[in-house]
């Protein structure tokens, strides 16, 4: 039974009891029931936005993990930790990138793993040759 109904089962009480509707008491009960009444339906009221505030806040977190997939191109098999959906041996990743600040000149330049295997690269700012070394990447990986 719902407090709605529960407050119109309070009121067919009272109706069924004939008080006189004159007397100070009868009308403080029957102001009080208006008033229990008018809350039931306040309630009932808020309890239909919430349910439809919860429903639009599933669809927000459904569609925000959607773009968040598709943003960050999460599908789930990742092992690796970087930011790409790449293997962790570095080996036929042309579409992987990554990013070397260069030592000498400061400049950011992106990588494909394919540069990345080659062992080093001319920096395109100021050509100071680029080594990457794996060695203790991989010493750390077969620990």
């Amino acid at each position: 039974m719902t407090n709605t109904e529960r407050a119109a089962y309070i009121r067919g009480l009272m109706d069924g009891l004939e008080l006189d509707s004159s007397s100070k008491e009868v009308k403080v009960i029957n102001a009080i029931v208006d008033l229990l009444e008018d809350l039931c339906d306040s309630v009932e009221e808020l309890e239909a936005d919430v349910d439809e505030l919860a429903g639009q806040v599933d669809e927000i977190d459904e569609d925000l993990g959607s773009l968040e997939e598709e943003y960050y191109e999460l599908d789930g098999d990742d092992d690796c930790d970087c930011d790409c959906d790449c293997d962790d041996d570095f080996e036929d990743d042309d579409d992987c990138r990554f990013e070397v600040t260069c030592p000498s000149c400061g400049d950011t330049i992106e990588l494909t793993g394919a540069m990345l295997d080659e062992g080093s690269i001319e920096c395109p700012g100021c050509g100071e040759n680029l080594e990457f070394d794996f060695d203790e990447f991989e010493a750390e990986s077969e620990e």
